[in-house]
């Protein structure tokens, strides 16, 4: 629930299937509606296709009041959202995309709910499209805390791991609600200090997750000492419906900045298999690219704190973050359209001794954003 209502009864239209959940998360947030035509219609099976109305029904349990509009062809859909609601949710997730793709929305909602939420979703928890589950819980989770959502009940739990095609995980979801949110200065990342992992392995061998830790070790050693990757082999029903096996890294710095890489293998029957040696090499390599992009958050969690600098109080909140990516950028042009606020967009050159990617600073003033629910103190 929004103090700023008075645009509420604007109808902002879109076309086309992309950034659907950004759509969606603002309009809920801003309170405007939102009327998205010609999703897929040049498809031979056009329109919205089953994550997309599992989204859009997760989107419906958590709200009260929410109007839904979906034509005959599924090509065109209206919003209007309702207030959030929050509370206790259960969800089966559709497993054609991860939980992370339902997760990351709820992440960007829970702060503003009348009731902290307890969700509790279920589907895939790791695959090679979406943040996996681990991830998020290793970077995005730390992230809110920087924005005063510390405290009891802040908590992702993995109780199944499920991979893709059949899918079969668990992941409970707690988070306290906040009447606001306090601005953030995150200009210094630091200097990594060290990487922790985790390679989990389910209805496979459990060895093929020790191979993904040495071979992802051979690699890191070169560069710092301080590496433990934890291994996770769930067995019976925990372990889902599917065989696979996977790696996720994050590294901190010494500012308590966390950047991630991960990797999946190929679900069960599509494309080659991969060997956990080369899974775990090219994970590890994805995680010296994001340190070399850098930045005080990375790259999967771009668009959270921009939003959560948005919704801040009416104060100055800086971030510097790594080059920005195409789905930031759009990211940023809906937070234009739906909170009017625009973001100072300054580009960083290295100096010498900090070699890395070119950086950007985010400045920007937050909208000043309450929660009407949560009574003042």
């Amino acid at each position: 629930m929004c103090s700023n209502n008075n645009m509420a009864s604007q109808c902002l239209t879109y076309e086309g299937c992309n950034f659907l959940r950004q759509r969606l998360v603002l309009s809920t947030l801003s309170g405007k509606r939102v009327k998205i035509r010609n999703i897929r219609y040049k498809d031979d099976n056009p329109g919205l296709r089953d994550f997309e109305a599992s989204f859009i029904r997760l989107m419906d349990k958590i709200t009260n009041g929410t109007r839904i509009e979906i034509n005959q062809t599924g090509t065109a859909l209206f919003y209007q959202p309702g207030l959030l609601y929050g509370g206790t949710v259960e969800h089966d997730c559709n497993p054609q995309r991860s939980i992370g793709y339902y997760l990351e929305a709820l992440l960007a909602l829970a702060p503003f709910m009348k009731n902290p939420i307890r969700a509790v979703l279920r589907g895939v928890t790791n695959d090679q499209k979406d943040p996996s589950v681990d991830t998020l819980k290793a970077t995005a989770v730390p992230l809110m805390k920087k924005f005063g959502l510390d405290g009891e009940g802040l908590e992702l739990k993995i109780v199944k791991r499920g991979m893709p095609p059949g899918g079969g995980g668990e992941v409970l979801f707690t988070c306290p609600v906040r009447r606001c949110i306090k601005p953030v200065q995150l200009t210094d990342p630091g200097k990594i200090k060290r990487i922790r992992g985790m390679a989990y392995s389910v209805r496979v061998s459990p060895q093929i997750a020790n191979r993904i830790v040495d071979s992802a070790r051979s690699i890191l050693n070169k560069f710092i000492p301080d590496i433990y990757i934890y291994t996770d082999h769930m067995k019976g029903a925990s372990s889902g419906k599917s065989p696979g096996f996977g790696l996720s890294l994050v590294a901190e710095t010494t500012n308590g900045t966390f950047l991630s890489a991960e990797m999946a293998s190929n679900p069960q029957g599509q494309g080659d298999p991969v060997l956990p040696e080369e899974l775990g090499k090219t994970c590890a390599k994805l995680l010296l690219e994001e340190i070399y992009r850098g930045g005080c958050v990375d790259s999967i969690n771009q668009s959270l704190v921009l939003l959560y600098m948005t919704l801040g109080q009416q104060d100055v909140s800086k971030a510097l973050l790594g080059p920005l990516s195409p789905y930031t950028i759009e990211f940023l042009r809906h937070i234009r359209d739906f909170f009017q606020i625009m973001f100072k967009i300054e580009t960083q050159k290295q100096e010498e001794e900090q070699k890395g990617g070119e950086k950007v600073l985010m400045t920007c003033v937050g909208a000043g954003y309450s929660n009407l629910s949560k009574p003042l103190k």
